[in-house]
């Protein structure tokens, strides 16, 4: 019998409908053994988010600062597991604060030590420089990524700035005014997420993981676009700068925060659109350094 560990966290619903998605064939499979474990916040965050509430958990997320989470049963504590599928969203380029509190807790070290791991990341488009620390977190607990699958909201930037902010705020995923396409991942998409679980019992069953992140990827697991690499270490430099000014002004937090505010105002509105004119007046002379991102970000 082989015992899988499913993790996750989710607000809307949606990451729990990927994360069932991927795990039927193992549901179905009488060979192996599947526990989900929902990570519950002590304090929890709210949903839909109001503005000032959603923009407060920025410097503590950018900067995985782990918050008090529930533990799990002592069934879950005690098992031993083949692998751990470990399925996330990304908070303002880092994995969500109850990610972070999950793998930085002791009981997270203890699970996780010495076993493979599988991440699943349900975000609008922005995940590499958050996988990369997820990666950091994953070796300071000596657990092994042997695979990693990212779906996202595949619409243009700036559409998808608008519908996602209309579903966290009001909690509602339609489609916006009646124009706009729905937000976040396509039911499409999450609906035929159940190939990965095949490709991941596979490789579990024969108790090794090589070539299946190549074979998850074959199968469109990851689809990197550039663009948003180079958005995205640009906006980890200033998201390090804010969020260490923000976290230690403890008495004008707020008016930091709405600063905060404008400057994503600008930088999704104005400045995002001029860094991806000049990544495509300068794609040929980077073509080299591309291509080689492109293969390090699908792999593990």
């Amino acid at each position: 019998m082989k015992n899988v560990l499913i993790v996750y966290y989710t607000q809307s619903g949606q990451l729990e409908e990927i994360a069932r998605n991927i795990a039927k064939p193992l549901l179905q499979d009488p060979e192996v053994s599947v526990t989900f474990f929902n990570i519950e916040m002590v304090k929890p965050f709210p949903f839909p988010w109001k503005p000032a509430q959603f923009f407060d958990v920025f410097p503590e997320s950018f900067l995985q600062i782990p918050s008090e989470i529930q533990n799990p049963s002592q069934d879950i504590l005690e098992q031993k597991y083949d692998l751990i599928i470990l399925a996330y969203q990304v908070w303002y380029l880092s994995p969500s604060i109850p990610i972070t509190s999950f793998l930085k807790s002791e009981f997270g070290k203890r699970l996780l030590n010495n076993t493979p791991v599988v991440t699943v990341i349900g975000c609008r488009n922005m995940w590499a420089l958050a996988q990369e620390k997820v990666k950091k977190l994953l070796k300071e607990v000596n657990a092994n990524l042997v695979g990693n699958i990212a779906l996202v909201d595949r619409h243009i930037n700036h559409i998808s700035v608008i519908t996602i902010v209309e579903w966290m705020f009001t909690g509602k995923k339609e489609k916006y005014l009646g124009i706009f396409p729905k937000p976040g991942v396509s039911d499409d998409e999450i609906i035929g997420s159940t190939k990965f679980g095949n490709i991941i019992l596979n490789y579990l069953k024969k108790d090794s993981y090589t070539n299946m992140q190549a074979e998850l990827v074959a199968n469109d697991a990851v689809e990197i676009r550039p663009f948003l690499i180079e958005m995205d270490k640009k906006a980890n430099k200033m998201f390090k700068i804010w969020a260490n000014t923000v976290i230690k002004k403890t008495n004008s937090r707020p008016n930091w925060l709405k600063g905060f505010y404008v400057y994503l105002l600008i930088a999704i509105w104005i400045m995002s659109p001029i860094v991806y004119i000049l990544h495509l007046l300068t794609f040929p002379l980077k073509y080299a350094r591309i291509k080689k991102e492109k293969k390090y970000y699908k792999g593990v």
